[in-house]
């Protein structure tokens, strides 16, 4: 990861941002600040204007996946052992078909904690792997519209994800994603 600003590093993928804001703790708990928006444009030079804020609990064993999305997106686990696989299905991009993966671990007060953005495009899938459930919130600046979901099968050959359970619980919806290569024919064509 390339450091840009003081607590904000880019990934290998263009347009995927980990955010590392310090913690503040004392014998009450912590205080932590997960991101600033002003350092986030200065970053990423995108003019992030959240709209809706979601939240999303996943039960041990769940995968939510992958998930191509049509807004910016700032993701915070709050609670829980939580994998993520961030898949780059930007058909232009130089790292198309690639993804980076992080392991959030929020499952103790003096756990580190960070947040990531995620830029319009990539896929964002997650993974809940510990005993408890995984609390995630993120802000997004466009909107939910169901005709502009997305998704990539979150077993793709191509992609070769590594999860880090078996056997995990999966909606309808995202059984049901297609593979990148019937997507995107052409950019696959290309590699055999």
């Amino acid at each position: 990861m390339r450091q840009i600003t003081e607590h904000i590093y880019e990934a290998e993928i263009k347009g995927l941002y980990k955010i590392e804001m310090p913690i503040f703790k004392d014998n009450r708990g912590f205080f932590h600040e997960v991101f600033r928006l002003d350092e986030l444009k200065k970053a990423t030079g995108i003019d992030f204007k959240p709209c809706q804020w979601n939240h999303s609990l996943s039960k041990p064993r769940v995968i939510r996946a992958i998930h191509t999305e049509y807004w910016n997106k700032l993701v915070y686990p709050v609670t829980g052992k939580m994998y993520a696989a961030i898949v780059d299905a930007r058909p232009d991009s130089d790292t198309f078909g690639a993804y980076e993966e992080f392991i959030f671990d929020n499952t103790k007060d003096n756990s580190p904690r960070f947040a990531l953005f995620i830029s319009k495009g990539l896929g964002n899938s997650i993974c809940a792997f510990g005993n408890t459930d995984v609390n995630y919130m993120y802000l997004v600046d466009e909107y939910w519209d169901s005709s502009k979901a997305k998704g990539i099968a979150w077993d793709d050959p191509d992609l070769n994800i590594r999860w880090p359970i078996s056997n995990p619980i999966i909606s309808d919806r995202d059984r049901s994603n297609p593979r990148m290569r019937d997507l995107f024919p052409e950019k696959y064509e290309k590699k055999q």
